[in-house]
């Protein structure tokens, strides 16, 4: 097997996972199944071998993390704002909502650089579209999108100098392959591998793919990827938090269809009188590209790096992002102090799968890991 193709990092997508599920895997798997026996290895080789590049579907996302309870009325994402205060406030909403209860998405991939993903709320529909070097971000019930450009030269040369450190954080999270592909890092010695029970997945047979963690620090108990006994797509991914009966998170298809979407739909043009916020990716600097992901132990200064900082390893990692990248107006969100909590060094948000420090310094740690963990990270 090749290992470039294994080359993924499950603890730091733990939070990745959470926020990023909207394109991810699928739910409820059926009545088991009696599919050819394979060994763990043979069906890692299924997932490396596939593939399948193109596919359409409906997802279910299911999260069960311990939030806080909140008061959020009159702060919903939709709402127009006025302010960065109230835009971040909206946005958090959006996010809390969607790691929360069950969610139905539409999701349609049409090959390495094309995605779309439709939201589908009640009364309104919010879209992430990728196409090639646009992406694209629209929320119908305020008409306002926001339109982010990765011009070729740019994303050559952030590919050249991020090397490793692109390997590392959650950038490429549009297929459920890539999705799976993450927790599949560092197999070995840090995850037990096993296969469990065949199973069917949006009408189709599965392998379960078992990862456990040997690691004592983490807040994952287990990770279970559906792999699709035909074409080695994954088909789901059921996380499993230390001490919880239920799943902490569950994403996946309950229908599936491989043929080629449409490509309209990834030309995407704002309707008529929507607000357009233009974004262009900046250059990177060589030191911004180059060292930002090397940890100096007591070195938490903003020019010790403009990029997140890993530490750790496997299922044990934390993310550490630097206060000079985190937005200011943070901590006047209203919901902030409902969020968190008061603690040494700072102010804590734990559930059940994710524990994120910030630091009173105004750095944000973050990782599947007790808050311990991340206090002695900070120091």
């Amino acid at each position: 097997m090749s290992h470039n193709s294994l080359r993924w990092l499950p603890a730091v997508i733990v939070p990745a996972v959470v926020v990023a599920a909207v394109i991810a895997v699928p739910l409820q798997a059926g009545a088991a199944v009696d599919l050819p026996d394979r060994t763990p290895e043979q069906v890692l080789l299924l997932v490396n071998d596939s593939a399948m590049s193109t596919f359409s579907g409906t997802v279910t996302q299911s999260a069960d993390l311990g939030l806080p309870s909140l008061e959020l009325g009159g702060m919903g994402g939709g709402a127009a704002t006025e302010s960065s205060t109230a835009s971040a406030a909206g946005a958090l909403t959006t996010a809390l909502e969607l790691l929360s209860g069950s969610h139905d998405f539409r999701v349609y991939v049409g090959g390495e650089n094309q995605s779309r993903v439709q939201i589908k709320d009640r009364m309104a529909e919010r879209d992430v579209i990728h196409n090639g070097s646009d992406v694209w971000l629209y929320d119908s019930s305020s008409n306002e999108s926001t339109h982010l450009s990765v011009p070729p030269d740019v994303s050559a040369t952030a590919e050249a100098k991020l090397g490793e450190l692109k390997s590392q954080l959650p950038t490429d999270l549009s297929t459920p392959s890539q999705l799976a592909e993450r927790f599949l890092n560092d197999l070995e010695p840090s995850t037990t591998v096993s296969v469990g029970t065949d199973a069917r997945v949006a009408g189709r047979s599965v392998y379960q793919l078992v990862l456990t963690p040997q690691a004592t620090d983490t807040l994952v108990a287990s990770v279970s990827i559906a792999v699709d006994a035909e074409t080695g797509l994954p088909l789901q991914v059921t996380v499993l938090a230390e001490g919880q009966s239920t799943p902490a998170l569950q994403v996946g298809f309950t229908a599936i269809d491989f043929a080629v979407p449409d490509p309209a739909l990834f030309d995407f043009v704002p309707p008529a009188g929507a607000t357009v916020t233009e974004q262009i990716v900046p250059e990177m600097s060589d030191s911004a590209a180059g060292n930002g992901a090397v940890k100096h132990p007591g070195d938490h200064s903003a020019a010790a790096g403009a990029v997140p900082i890993i530490t750790g390893t496997g299922w044990s990692s934390i993310i550490e992002v630097p206060a000079a990248a985190v937005p200011a107006e943070l901590g006047d969100n209203p919901m902030f102090d409902q969020l968190t909590t008061s603690v040494a060094g700072g102010r804590a948000l734990t559930t059940s799968l994710l524990t994120v420090f910030l630091a009173s310094d105004g750095r944000v740690l973050a990782g599947a890991v007790p808050l311990a963990r991340l206090q002695a990270a900070a120091e």
